[in-house]
C-alpha cells in the first residue's frame, strides 16, 4: 500500500467511527416516542451496538484473511450503506408493532434496537479489523498500526457523537441525518473501489 492509500484507509476508518456513533446516538431519538428515554432504553441501545460490533469485528477479521483488497474493503462500506437505509424506511412500523405486542418497555426497546441496528452495525464493525489487515505490511509494526487505527476510528466516534448531538439534531430531522450517513458510507465505498481500480490499471500499464 502507498502512503496515499494508507491515508485513505485511515480517513475511511475515521468516517466509519463517526457514522457508527452518530447512528447510535440517533437510536435514542428514534426509540423515544414509543419507549421513552430512560436509562434502560439506552441500556438496550448500547447493548445491541456493543454486541453487533463484537460480531462485526470477528467477521471482519475472518474476511480479511481471504485475499484482502481495497475493493473488498469498499464493498463493506457499500453494504453498510445499503443496510442503514431500512432504518429510515421501517423504523416507525417496526416500533409500532413491537410497542403494541410487548408491554414491558425494557424488552420492547431491546427487541426494537435489535431489529433496527443489529445487522447494519455488524457490517460497520467489520471495517476496523479489515482496515488493520490492509495497513499492516510488517508484523513488527502491527501493534503500532492497530493503535493508530483505533485512535483514528475512536476520534471519529467522539466527533460523531458531539457533532450529531450538538449540531445535526438541531438542524435536521433524524431520517435526514441517517440518510446522510448512509450516503456518506456509500460514497466512501465507491471511492475505495475507484482508487483500487486506478492503482491496478497503473500497475498493468507499467508491467
Amino acid at each position: 500500500m502507498t502512503l496515499k492509500t494508507n491515508a485513505l484507509i485511515y480517513f475511511l476508518a475515521f468516517c466509519s467511527g463517526f457514522c457508527i456513533m452518530g447512528i447510535e446516538l440517533l437510536g435514542g431519538r428514534i426509540l423515544a416516542p414509543y419507549f421513552g428515554s430512560s436509562v434502560h432504553i439506552w441500556g438496550s441501545i448500547i447493548t445491541v451496538f456493543m454486541l453487533s460490533l463484537s460480531f462485526g469485528y470477528l467477521l471482519g477479521g475472518k474476511l480479511s484473511t481471504k485475499n484482502a483488497s481495497l475493493t473488498k474493503y469498499g464493498l463493506i462500506f457499500l453494504v453498510a450503506s445499503i443496510m442503514v437505509v431500512p432504518i429510515t424506511l421501517f423504523a416507525e412500523p417496526i416500533m409500532a408493532f413491537i410497542f403494541t405486542h410487548i408491554e414491558d418497555s425494557r424488552y420492547g426497546s431491546l427487541l426494537a434496537s435489535t431489529a433496527l441496528f443489529f445487522i447494519p452495525t455488524i457490517i460497520l464493525g467489520m471495517i476496523s479489523p479489515y482496515s488493520v489487515r490492509l495497513l499492516v505490511t510488517d508484523s513488527e509494526r502491527s501493534g503500532q498500526v492497530a493503535g493508530i487505527l483505533y485512535f483514528v476510528s475512536t476520534l471519529g466516534s467522539a466527533l460523531g457523537t458531539i457533532i450529531t448531538s450538538f449540531y445535526f439534531v438541531l438542524a435536521f430531522d433524524v431520517n435526514t441525518i441517517i440518510s446522510a450517513f448512509a450516503t456518506t458510507l456509500g460514497v466512501l465505498g465507491v471511492v475505495a473501489i475507484a482508487v483500487n481500480s486506478v492503482a491496478n490499471n497503473k500497475e498493468l500499464a507499467h508491467a
